[in-house]
C-alpha cells in the first residue's frame, strides 16, 4: 500500500515504524526538520518537509494516487484540513485524529464522510475506554473486547504462589475442563513468545490469555489473583482522558477527583454533581490520607506529566490501593508497569497508533487489540469463502509457528479453538500473531 501520514510526532512516528516494516510505501509530512531528520535517521520512510495543508505539498506526496492518507497532526484542525483536502485530490481513504469527542458521539448528525474525513480517532477516547475495561476486569493488567465481550483478551501478571508457576500448559489442562479459555501469549523478560503445549509457565511471567465469558473466574483461580469489585475510586487530573474515564466509570461508583486547576475544578463540579472534586497538586500525601486513599479500590492518574502520574501511583499502592492505572507519555515507559508494581500504564498515542493500524491489514481484518509491550498483534478476521484458512483441521494448516489461533464467532456463538478443530467461511476468527510472520497469517484469509 502507498501511504501517506500528516504530522511525525509520536503517533506519527510509531505508525511509519510499523508500517515500513512491512514494505508498505510511506510518506511523512511534517514541518519540523529536528522531527525529520530523527524520521530519517531511523525510518525507511520518504520524509516531506512542509505544511501538510499545503495543496503543493501533498501533491509532492503524490497523496491523488495514495490507498490511505493518516493526519495525526496534533492539531484537530489541520488534520481535518488536510483529509479534506487529500480527499478532493483523490486519495482513497482518509483517516483524521481528533481530540473533540463530541464528533464520535452515535448521536452526531454531521456527516464527516461528506466533507472527506472516513475515519475518527480520538486518542482519549481510546485511553478513556481502555481505563473502563481495566476497573471492570480489576484482576487483569489488560483487557479487551471481541464482538462486545463474547470473546475476552486479558494480561495477567504471575506471582510465585500461581498454581500455575513451573508447569507446563498441557500439565495445567486439568484445570481447564472446559476449554473456556487459552494461553495465548507470554511476555518473559521483556521477549514475547507463543506458548505451545510443553512450555511453562515461570514466576513472574506476564500471560495473555484469550476466554469465554464464563472463562475469567477460572483464569484468576488459576493464576492466583483475587478479583476486587471497584466501588472507590481515586481519580488524578480532569483533563480530557479523565473526563472521558469519569463518564465511563462513574455509574454505580464513587469517584473523587484531585485537579489542581481551580477553573477546572469547578468545571468537573457543576457538569457531575455525584463526583467530589478536590482542588490539589496531588503531590501532598496528607491530602491523599484526608480523602481517605486507603479506602480506594482503584487509583488512576491521568494528569500530563508521566513521572506525576507513575509516582502517585506507587504512592496509592503503599497505602494499600488494589488497582493503580497511569497514563504515560513516553512510550517507553510501557513496558516498566511489571517491574515497579503499577498494576497497568497506558499510552493514548500508543493505543491510537495500533487502533488506526488495522485500516491497513490485508485479509478482511474486523479489530485489532492493542496490547502493550508484546511483540505481536492480537487481530480478529473474517475467514472468507475459499480461504486457506478454511481448508482442513487447524493442526494440518501449516500455521505459523510463531502466531496462534485462539477462538473463534460462528454465527454469533464464541468458541476456543483446538487442533482438531475446522474454521469454516465467515467464523471471526482472533488470532495472536508475532510481528514477524503477520504477513504470512494474513495469507491464510
Amino acid at each position: 500500500m502507498r501511504i501517506v501520514i500528516a504530522g511525525a510526532g509520536e503517533v506519527g512516528f510509531y505508525l511509519a515504524k510499523l508500517l515500513s516494516n512491512e514494505s508498505h510505501d510511506i510518506v511523512l509530512i511534517d514541518d519540523n526538520p529536528k522531527i525529520l531528520s530523527r524520521v530519517q535517521d531511523g525510518l525507511d520512510v520518504i520524509a516531506i518537509k512542509g505544511d501538510a495543508c499545503s495543496i503543493k505539498i501533498l501533491k509532492e506526496a503524490e497523496v491523488q494516487s495514495a490507498d490511505l492518507l493518516i493526519a495525526v497532526t496534533s492539531s484537530e484542525k489541520i488534520n481535518f484540513m488536510v483529509s479534506t483536502i487529500g480527499k478532493q485530490l483523490g486519495v482513497a481513504k482518509t483517516i483524521a485524529r481528533v481530540n473533540n469527542t463530541e464528533f464520535l458521539d452515535p448521536k452526531c448528525t454531521i456527516d464527516f464522510k461528506q466533507l472527506g474525513i472516513d475515519v475518527m480517532i480520538s486518542p482519549e477516547e481510546l485511553a478513556s475506554k481502555e481505563i473502563w475495561r481495566l476497573i471492570k476486569r480489576s484482576a487483569f493488567t489488560d483487557a479487551f473486547e471481541f464482538e462486545m465481550g463474547k470473546l475476552v483478551l486479558v494480561g495477567i501478571n504471575l506471582d510465585n504462589h500461581a498454581p500455575v508457576v513451573n508447569r507446563t500448559i498441557d500439565e495445567t489442562a486439568a484445570l481447564n475442563p472446559n476449554f473456556n479459555f487459552i494461553p495465548i501469549g507470554i511476555q518473559r523478560d521483556g521477549e514475547t513468545m507463543v506458548p505451545r503445549g510443553d512450555t511453562t509457565f515461570l514466576f513472574g511471567d506476564h500471560i495473555y490469555f484469550l476466554s469465554l465469558p464464563a472463562g475469567l473466574e477460572e483464569i484468576i483461580n488459576l493464576t492466583g489473583k483475587e478479583e476486587h469489585r471497584i466501588k472507590n475510586v481515586m481519580m488524578l487530573g480532569g483533563g480530557k482522558v479523565g473526563l472521558n474515564a469519569i463518564n465511563k466509570i462513574r455509574k454505580k461508583r464513587k469517584i473523587k477527583v484531585i485537579e489542581q486547576n481551580a477553573e477546572r475544578c469547578m468545571s468537573i463540579a457543576d457538569e457531575y454533581s455525584d463526583v467530589l472534586v478536590i482542588n490539589s497538586d496531588g503531590h501532598d500525601v496528607r491530602v491523599l490520607e484526608q480523602e481517605n486513599i486507603s479506602d480506594m479500590d482503584a487509583y488512576i492518574a491521568v494528569t500530563g506529566n508521566s513521572e506525576t502520574n507513575i509516582m502517585s501511583c506507587l504512592m496509592a499502592k503503599a497505602h494499600g490501593v488494589k488497582k493503580t492505572i497511569a497514563l504515560v507519555e513516553n512510550m517507553d515507559y510501557i513496558n516498566l508497569s511489571q517491574t515497579i508494581g503499577i498494576d497497568t500504564l497506558i499510552n493514548k498515542k500508543l493505543i491510537a497508533a495500533n487502533n488506526i493500524f488495522r485500516y491497513v491489514r490485508q485479509g478482511d481484518v474486523i479489530s485489532i487489540a492493542a496490547v502493550h509491550g508484546l511483540d505481536a498483534e492480537v487481530l480478529e478476521f473474517n475467514a472468507k469463502e475459499k480461504s486457506k484458512i478454511t481448508k482442513g483441521l487447524v493442526k494440518d494448516l501449516d500455521f505459523p509457528k510463531k502466531a496462534i489461533i485462539g477462538g473463534i464467532l460462528r454465527n454469533g456463538v464464541a468458541q476456543m479453538i483446538g487442533g482438531n478443530d475446522q474454521i469454516q467461511p465467515n467464523d471471526k476468527v482472533v488470532v495472536l500473531s508475532e510481528h514477524s510472520v503477520i504477513k504470512e497469517v494474513e495469507k491464510f484469509f
